[in-house]
């Protein structure tokens, strides 16, 4: 894998263009990353940017319905998309010699996707089937990540489920659509990026063939996320009537990576500390004992993992543990080993371990086109820092114990969110 930085060019019409060549590869890697997420929805339209990432599918000027994923399976490859806070992701790895191919799908519908009554009919019931059976009628579904941020956040933007209400998701129409469509989906609201054993310039030459005649459009203004840390200690109960056993979430504002790098990524070496192994502390601490407080103990860096969003983002603690001992205790225990942290630090060999641990995992993740390729994307949209996926092993390996202390430290009581998960049906 190479380590050298992603080649940057710029189409006049504002679209970004990140290559990064890996020599040694049959396949190829291209993403589309758009600069809306949950976090652009309007108020009463919760959902509504990941039921637009099903409607990219449904067909565009020179493709049919449902085309992409023929097309894309029919050349040997895989698609698919996604949505984040502050980005939606469409991307796709195939042979190397259907790179174009792979380029036309993106452009075209960037140029002209197809938005009809009967496929916005269709999806509105697929994301609401996706809701019922991945959170609505599943033991802790979506927890803690659809109901914590509205108690850790005070704005709808930063608060809010993304993955949306079934009844404002029903409410869509074709006009809004179209309206998010040219709001949200200009190129110079996008980041294309091509990961693979390329050429950088043909590379480029290409992106300016099928992209440069897209009409730059008006980039709409983000959202303001900015608000305060939170105060009063907030807390709050989630029942779920398919739980076995009650769990405990805590949500912690993170360090903002745009301009406290180290901070966040000390953040990312505090969770495998934590509970990254068997022997980790939240893990000996609550789990493996004599007499056991908890059944799991998790952390992370962020709601869909580390640099995934722009700040504010959380630093998540998730137990789930019987009803006796409840939320009080594991709270009691969680601030306990924060505070041994934050006053003398992980040993050298903790930190050490967590390090090796952690930067290992960095390079395997980069060993995947497809990871590779998304990272590269989202770091550029989000951070313009598109080199930002291979610095991170470098951060991690720079890391003090003085760094983890104060990761610690700064997970402070009385700046988090808990929410507490009841069981309410036949388990409770």
């Amino acid at each position: 894998m190479s380590n050298s930085p992603p080649h940057i060019f710029v189409l006049t019409n504002g679209l970004r263009v990140a290559v990064q060549p890996v020599s040694g590869r049959s396949a190829v890697g291209v993403a589309v990353h758009y600069g809306v997420g949950f976090r652009s929805e309007p108020v009463g339209r919760s959902g509504f940017a990941h039921l637009f990432e099903h409607m990219m599918f449904q067909g565009s000027g020179q493709i049919a319905r449902g085309g992409h994923y023929k097309i894309c399976q029919q050349s040997g490859g895989t698609a698919n998309g996604s949505t984040h806070q502050d980005y939606t992701d469409y991307y796709q790895v195939a042979p190397s010699a259907a790179l174009e191919r792979m380029l036309f799908l993106e452009a075209d519908r960037m140029r002209s996707l197809r938005i009809t009554h009967e496929s916005l009919r269709t999806q509105v019931a697929v994301v609401q089937e996706e809701i019922r059976l991945n959170v609505l009628n599943k033991p802790y579904g979506g927890f803690p990540w659809t109901v914590l941020p509205s108690v850790l956040y005070g704005s709808f933007a930063n608060g809010h489920n993304g993955y949306g209400d079934l009844a404002d998701i029903a409410r869509a129409t074709v006009t809004e659509c179209e309206e998010f469509f040219a709001a949200h989906y200009v190129p110079a609201n996008a980041v294309l990026t091509v990961c693979g054993d390329v050429d950088p310039q043909r590379v480029f030459e290409a992106a300016e063939r099928y992209f440069a005649g897209i009409p730059a459009g008006a980039r709409a203004p983000g959202p303001d996320l900015r608000e305060p840390y939170p105060a009063g200690r907030p807390k709050a109960v989630h029942r779920d009537a398919h739980a076995p056993l009650p769990a405990t979430a805590f949500g912690y504002r993170m360090p903002d990576p745009a301009g406290h790098l180290t901070q966040y990524v000390a953040h990312m070496a505090l969770c495998q500390i934590l509970t990254g192994s068997r022997t980790a502390r939240l893990k000996k601490r609550l789990i493996h004992r004599a007499a056991p407080l908890a059944t799991d103990v998790s952390s992370g860096c962020g709601l869909f993992g580390p640099l995934q969003a722009r700040d504010p983002d959380t630093f998540l603690v998730v137990a789930t543990h019987p009803a006796d001992p409840g939320t009080d205790r594991i709270t009691e225990e969680l601030d306990g080993e924060l505070a041994a942290l934050a006053a003398d630090g992980p040993t050298t060999g903790e930190l050490a371990r967590a390090v090796a641990v952690s930067v290992s995992a960095t390079h395997r993740n980069r060993d995947s086109l497809l990871a590779l390729t998304r990272q590269t994307g989202a770091c550029a949209l989000l951070f313009d820092r598109p080199e930002l996926p291979g610095e991170l092993p470098g951060l991690l390996a720079s890391l003090t114990v003085g760094d983890i202390a104060a990761a610690a430290a700064s997970l402070t009581s009385d700046a988090r969110a808990i929410v507490a998960l009841t069981p309410s049906g036949r388990h409770a």
